[in-house]
Order: structure tokens, then sequence, then C-alpha cells
């Protein structure tokens, strides 16, 4: 259970948790509870700015249950599938209930160890140098919008955005457009397009997806993934094909069912699909799967099978970077994909005292682990405290 929260001396050094999402909030709160004097700088003016930017029909695929932070559960009006601008709003309250110390417009660009090796200096704008015991590092797994290098897209004269700066459908009415990326993003902002008025929508996918129901019976695909998550992958890769069988199969539509289990590409990274209206608009025809982008030669888009389309539109699902490298890459703390080597309550040799939360994307849910990991990292830096 939470430990009562005990006030923190006010003239001690505070910990410094970068980022005002739900990763660096939990933390705060958690440290706060153990009597940690904590600020949260972030360079945005309000908390959860990349939820506040996410398009507008967006719903968390995890329960409200296993999506509320420690101390303060998202209200039952919210519902079971928690809207944006409702989790927006719940972040908003955990802030104020937790009485959150909020920096805002502070961006951090450098963390380096203090020169006398006890603790760390943060470099951030204003000429500020932030000095700290601990430090934690929850800037947000979807931190900087990805857009592959295609060779020719310079001059597509048409309009080219990433997923990131996509909205709602409105302005796409009767428009032809080439949505590229199959995960969650990707999959949802087509149906989003498709059902909302576009003219014609093309998915562009790679490698089929795994998808699945948002729930069956009642049943959240969420708990059942929390209770495999522990086993071996290939028992996992087993279980989990009847489960997938339970959503029709697209292959005759061009989208055929993954040759690879289930919980081996997520292993991979692949999280899969959750259906929130893909399968219903590819079997409408208001959605077409092709093949991938190879290149833009002006106003067409070339895809990996040969074939060219003219679309008016291109939207990149293409993911999200890190964007750790400025922060910490000095420190040698990341691997060959920009992830940190160690994550929650573990501390790398070379840089105790920081640490990392939300840049994993489990099975399971995000917003279970952050939970999970702000107690541990917390209790973690009390310790060390």
């Amino acid at each position: 259970m939470p430990q009562p929260t005990r006030e923190p001396g006010q003239n001690t050094t505070p910990v410094y948790v970068i980022g005002a999402g739900p990763g660096g909030l939990a933390v705060a709160a958690a440290l706060g509870r153990r009597g940690v004097r904590t600020v949260v700088v972030d360079k945005a003016d309000a908390v959860g700015s990349s939820w506040r930017g996410h398009y507008d029909r967006l719903r968390l695929h995890t329960t409200r249950r296993w999506s509320s932070l420690p101390g303060l559960r998202i209200p039952r009006s919210a519902g079971r599938w928690v809207p944006r601008e409702a989790f927006v709003r719940y972040l908003e309250q955990y802030a104020h209930h937790h009485r959150i110390d909020l920096a805002h417009g502070v961006e951090v660009s450098h963390i380096s160890r203090a020169p006398d090796g006890a603790g760390w200096v943060l470099e951030a704008n204003g000429g500020r140098l932030l000095r700290t015991p601990a430090v934690v590092v929850a800037t947000g797994y979807n931190h900087t919008p990805r857009l592959p290098d295609w060779p020719g897209m310079d001059g597509f004269p048409g309009q080219l955005l990433h997923a990131a700066d996509y909205r709602d459908p409105a302005p796409f009415a009767g428009r032809d457009v080439l949505v590229v990326g199959v995960g969650n993003t990707g999959a949802e902002i087509a149906a989003d397009l498709a059902f909302g008025g576009a003219g014609q929508v093309r998915l562009a996918v790679r490698t089929p997806p795994h998808i699945m129901r948002r729930s069956t019976l009642g049943w959240p695909s969420q708990a059942s993934a929390i209770l495999v998550r522990r086993l071996p992958v290939r028992l996992v890769d087993v279980l989990a094909r009847p489960v997938e069988r339970a959503v029709p199969d697209l292959g005759r539509h061009g989208l055929p069912r993954p040759t690879t289990g289930l919980y081996s590409r997520v292993r991979e990274g692949a999280i899969p699909v959750q259906d929130v209206g893909l399968v219903k608009a590819v079997r409408k025809g208001l959605v077409r799967p092709v093949a991938a982008v190879s290149s833009f030669d002006g106003a067409k888009v070339t895809l990996a099978d040969g074939a060219t389309i003219t679309p008016e539109v291109v939207i990149a699902a293409t993911g999200y970077r890190r964007g750790l490298e400025p922060l910490v890459g000095h420190l040698g703390l990341l691997d060959g994909r920009g992830r940190p080597l160690v994550h929650g309550r573990q501390n790398h040799p070379a840089a105790p005292g920081l640490y990392f939360t939300g840049f994993t994307n489990p099975i399971s849910g995000m917003l279970r682990e952050i939970a999970r990991d702000a107690e541990k990292i917390a209790a973690a830096i009390a310790r060390r405290r």
C-alpha cells in the first residue's frame, strides 16, 4: 500500500524528474509520499503535453483499472476505455491531488555528473544549471516523430505529414489518402479517415500485424497479456492463435495473418493492433491495404511490389524516436536503437542515481508498468537518501 504523505524538507536539494507525462507525475507522487522533495520540469506549459497532441479519436487501449497511476484512480465517469481528453483531465487532477511541484517551460538539454562525483547537473534553457542527487528521465516513449527518408519525398507536391500532426478526418474529406504504417496509430487513423469521409484510404503495410479484439465477452485482451507475459515466448505464441482467429481473416483483402507468433513479434517490439474499426473498414472496402512505400517520384508513390499510386495526402504513422541522445548519449547508457540499457529501479553501474521510466512498450500495457515502476524508483531513491 502507498505510504502516507510526509512533508519534504524544503531546504534539501530536490530530486528532479524530467517530463510531466504519466511516468514523471507517477514518480513525483511516489517520492512525495516518501518525504522526498521533488520538482518535475517540462518544456511544455501544461502536464501531459504529448497526450494533448494526439488525434481526437484516441482512447486508451488499456482498461481504466490498469491505466490509473498510484494514489488516484481514473474516475468511473471516464468509461472503461478512457478518451484522450478525459485522460488529460485526469493527469491535471493527479498533479493537483498530489501537490506536485511543477516547473513548466524548463527544457533540459544535457545531463552530466557533478564535478565532485556526487549527484548530477542538469543543463537547461536560460542558462540554468540544476544540481540534484538523483534524476528521473521520463520524457516519453513517443518523443520525436520518425519520418523515413524515402527517396524523392522532398519533391512530393501533395500533403505529407506525420501521424503526430493528425487530429481528425475533417480536413481530408473527399481526398485520396495513403496512411503508411499499420501499428495501432496507423490502423486507427486509417479507420478514422474511412468512416470520416475521406475519398479513398489506402494503408501501406510492410509486415502484416497481429490484430486482436480489444475485449471478448467482456474479457479485455490486456488481462490475458498480464497473465501470460512471463510465460515462455513459444508457449504464448501457441496460446494466442485461437484468440487471433476470433478476428476475421483479411487475407483476401490484402492483409494476411502473420506467420510469426504474436509474442515473438512483441519481443521484437511489435505490439498487436487492437481493433477499433480497421477490420470493418477493410472488409467493407473503405480501407485498402497496399504494399510498403519504396520511393516518391513527383506526385507518384512507388510501392514495394512495383505498383504506383498518386495520393493527394500521405500520413506517415511510422513511429517515434526516444530522443535521448542529446540528453544522455554521452554517458553510454543507450543501446543501438536509442533505448536505455537499464529501466525502472535499475541503475547503470556508470550512472548511480540516474533512472529511466516509460521507455518500454510492454504487452501488459505501458501505463500499468509505469505505475509499478514509479513505486520501485521512489523506494530506491528514498533508500539512497
